[in-house]
């Protein structure tokens, strides 16, 4: 008997304090990514340098959706905006979505960007549109009772490796990883003096992994272009992988720059750059090795394959910018490399958590730095609780 694909009803949550969201790491204290003094865009204001929570890096909070058929199947997601983003999916965007074929993503995808380009394109309304959209694909799988990355091209690859983002890369490379990246912990604003302790603290860091060890170093947008050459030139005898968005994603100029001083060194950045719009000029311009979206940011899946596909015509590798479950689907399609970002989600960035934390049941976890995406219908996770939500 066939299944229904239209979505007839939407419902939208915050997530509190209790629980765990979309950007769970940003609203915790006693969090390495928030304790840690870690180079950001506010580096230059002494008052809110030294802890991110102080200049509001997860006010915003989480959210949930949910998309359900007449015939009781729900498809789930978490994403970022909180209350902001809530009210947008509530009060501007549910009109494209309740009544609609859960197959016409790309349609529902187009209308929900253009309908809000008059104070869109960018930002927050991207991240209400990803957790939407993520939300769709999820309900498609679990429709046709098969796992998303089936509905994108199926298994490229039977296994993904990981990389891991955190504060003790020696428990990284001890936990399976073929990889660790750091957070750098100064700035161009901490002049020649922060200069040398950037230098000091990745010899410690390479020093408790090793030479052959892959060693990356994460730059949140904090530098500028002279203070980014000089400092991989310093660092030259280090062997640093790859250098991760020294640069705000906007300074296209300045990652030409820093790729003519180092035209050997990895350069990457995308995080926080959304829509293909965002990516098209990273991309054609050649002067960054990787790519890293954030499909909970960029525009959900949908966006994430159309800004894959042109890269591909440029050979430039796309890995995902953490997310869970929803990287995974995708790295396990693609042809593309075969590696994915987990971002250590323990207080103390030594052991392996979910990514979500206690938000879902189900969610796909690396083992030894390795991981197989289970064949569960959709993302394969749902919600453990409603009771730590907020409905909007």
């Amino acid at each position: 008997m066939s299944r229904s694909f239209t979505i007839t009803d939407l419902r939208v949550y915050t997530v509190g304090q209790t629980a765990k969201g979309g950007d769970y790491f940003q609203q915790n204290e006693g969090h390495w990514v928030i304790d840690s003094l870690i180079a950001n865009p506010m580096s230059g204001y002494p008052k809110y340098r030294e802890r991110r929570s102080s200049w509001g890096i997860g006010v915003l909070g989480s959210l949930v959706v949910e998309v359900e058929t007449a015939e009781g199947v729900v498809g789930v997601a978490t994403g970022h905006g909180g209350v902001p983003a809530a009210w947008l999916i509530k009060n501007h965007f549910a009109r494209f979505i309740v009544g609609e074929d859960a197959r016409n993503l790309n349609r529902i995808w187009d209308e929900l960007f253009r309908a809000s380009l008059p104070y869109g394109r960018k930002g927050l309304p991207l991240m209400a549109i990803s957790a939407v959209d993520l939300a769709i694909w999820d309900l498609v799988g679990k429709v046709r009772e098969e796992p998303v990355y089936n509905l994108i091209g199926g298994l490229s690859r039977d296994e993904i490796s990981f990389y891991c983002t955190g504060p003790a890369p020696d428990a990284v490379k001890a936990l399976g990883f073929w990889g660790a990246k750091v957070p750098l912990p100064y700035s161009h604003f901490d002049g020649e003096e922060g200069l040398r302790k950037n230098i000091e603290y990745l010899a410690t860091q390479r020093a408790l992994v090793g030479t052959a060890y892959p060693l990356m170093v994460d730059c949140y947008m904090a530098l500028t272009a002279p203070y980014a050459i000089r400092l991989a030139e310093a660092a030259k005898h280090l062997d640093i992988y790859w250098w991760e968005e020294v640069l705000a994603p906007d300074d296209v100029e300045g990652f030409r720059l820093i790729k003519q001083a180092h035209p050997t060194v990895k350069w990457t950045t995308g995080e926080h750059e959304y829509s293909r719009y965002g990516f098209r000029r990273l991309i054609e311009e050649r002067t960054l090795d990787i790519l890293q979206p954030d499909v909970m940011w960029v525009g959900g899946l949908t966006e994430l394959l159309r800004i894959a596909a042109h890269a591909s015509a440029y050979d430039i590798p796309v890995v995902p910018h953490g997310s869970g479950p929803y990287s995974y689907h995708f790295i396990a399609s693609q042809t593309g490399a075969a590696f994915c970002e987990y971002v250590a989600a323990s207080p103390d960035g030594r052991s392996i958590r979910p990514v979500f934390g206690d938000l879902f049941v189900g969610e796909d976890l690396p083992k030894e730095g390795k991981l197989k995406v289970s064949a569960a219908p959709g993302f394969g996770m749902e919600l453990a609780t409603r009771a730590t939500l907020t409905p909007f």
